[in-house]
């Protein structure tokens, strides 16, 4: 791809798509909420598994042309000027796979505290609880207790992302990533854009916390989820104190499992800012 390619992931309400949203202020960049560039990826790859009999006509070398055909394709219009960013949680379990096709691309990894990631859904699912949201598979019942356990469950929303994250971190190409704190980049977010960049190795640019944009088809995505304001984003980059609305026993419970916060747990290739 002429102009580049990079990654976004890592835990869901952990600032990509504020991240997104400020990357979009740099005209050289395209970067958006979660895209099904990862979802056709998989589908590719599962065609072109020994599931399908013709799959011995197709070797590495034509899968490999394949699948960067595919992301190729769906950023036709906008690749040949810009450098783009695809967002996914999934990225990071699929670090092997970015590192063949894409051997110089960087996954940006959104990161915080699990516990406050289910108190952010269990807002989300308090202020929707007229609708019914697909995260929960359009399951009214349930209760806080049971929602977290769904969501940290091994293919739940959380769960799998912070799995995904883990496997990447100890896996082969821990230089190829970067944690990015929710705190971070809420609280100094000029100083977070900068790391990026320099990241990346692309030249910083001057953004402006105070003029966010929300991308509209962000909304109409959320709504199909049945979960509005999943992907909204506020006009101002702020920080936000509150108290959570998790039972304590419940908070402490998984408050322990950011692990990016105790030094000396990390691989010493990968940076946390």
């Amino acid at each position: 791809m002429n102009n580049g390619i990079h990654f976004i992931s890592g835990l869901p309400r952990s600032g990509s798509t504020l991240l997104a949203a400020l990357l979009r202020q740099n005209p050289r960049v395209h970067a958006a909420m979660t895209s099904p560039v990862g979802s056709l990826v998989n589908a590719l790859l599962r065609q072109m598994s020994q599931e399908n009999e013709a799959a011995v006509f197709i070797d590495d070398i034509q899968r490999r042309a394949i699948l960067r055909a595919c992301v190729k394709a769906y950023y036709a219009d906008v690749h040949p000027t810009r450098l783009v960013f695809d967002t996914n949680r999934q990225w990071t379990a699929k670090a092997a796979t970015l590192a063949a096709l894409y051997p110089k691309a960087k996954i940006v990894c959104c990161v915080r505290n699990p516990a406050w990631v289910l108190d952010s859904l269990e807002r989300l699912t308090r202020r929707n609880a007229l609708e019914p949201s697909r995260i929960f598979s359009f399951d009214p019942g349930g209760t806080v207790y049971s929602r977290a356990d769904a969501l940290m469950g091994a293919a739940g929303l959380v769960g799998f992302a912070h799995s995904a994250l883990r496997e990447a971190i100890w896996g082969s190409w821990p230089e190829r990533l970067l944690l990015v704190r929710f705190e971070s980049l809420t609280a100094n977010p000029g100083e977070t854009l900068a790391t990026i960049y320099e990241f990346i190795g692309e030249p910083a640019v001057v953004h402006d916390p105070n003029n966010i944009e929300q991308d509209f088809d962000a909304l109409e995505f959320d709504a199909r989820l049945g979960a509005p304001g999943l992907h909204t984003v506020q006009s101002k980059v702020r920080q936000v104190t509150r108290r959570t609305i998790l039972p304590p026993d419940l908070f402490r419970k998984y408050e322990v499992e950011a692990f990016w916060e105790r030094k000396g747990e990390l691989p010493d290739a990968i940076r946390v800012v």
